[in-house]
């Protein structure tokens, strides 16, 4: 059997009742930049400094009347943003706390986690992912302790790993 072969996930793309709303957080306290606007479909495209894609986050508009999505219920749990530094997951840590939007933090073994939720209650993870060769025990699992934010810092400040994934791909 033949299967789809992706590459990495290239961009997400967000329902929101307020778009201008949606828009000054994910640019004020995450970072991004508005690539694009379509005022025909109540959107914004949103593009990371370091991000060598046309847009990382599209928004749409919904308007003030839209439901939430109950949590819990099936569908998108939470997306997940890379930084490269163990000091960068740091810096999020302080900003999204700054923000009131932290909502906790987790070591899943070969990466540790930052969460927090824009103003639609969407889910996010801020992650920096160990070297490759630390992984050792958690090659092939992943589990959810408490994260000792300073103890990672002590032993691996400066240490950078967003660009070091290497497909291993097996068979033909």
């Amino acid at each position: 059997m033949t299967t789809v072969n992706p590459v990495r996930l290239n961009h997400a793309v967000l329902f929101v009742a307020d778009l201008a709303r949606a828009e000054t957080f994910y640019t004020d306290v995450m970072g991004f930049e508005v690539a694009a606007r379509e005022p025909r479909a109540n959107a914004a495209f949103l593009r990371l400094p370091r991000s060598g894609n046309h847009h990382d986050l599209g928004l749409f508009g919904l308007g003030p009347s839209a439901a939430p999505k109950p949590q819990g219920k099936v569908g998108l749990y939470h997306l997940a943003w890379q930084v490269d530094t163990i000091d960068e997951l740091a810096e999020a840590r302080f900003i999204l706390a700054n923000a009131g939007a932290l909502g906790g933090e987790s070591s899943h073994g070969a990466t540790k986690s930052v969460y927090g939720a824009d103003p639609d209650g969407n889910e996010f993870e801020v992650m920096w992912m160990l070297p490759r060769e630390a992984w050792g025990e958690f090659e092939n699992s992943a589990p959810v302790d408490r994260l000792e934010l300073q103890a990672e810092i002590d032993r691996w400040t400066g240490v950078r790993t967003a660009g070091q994934f290497v497909p291993q791909r097996t068979g033909g």
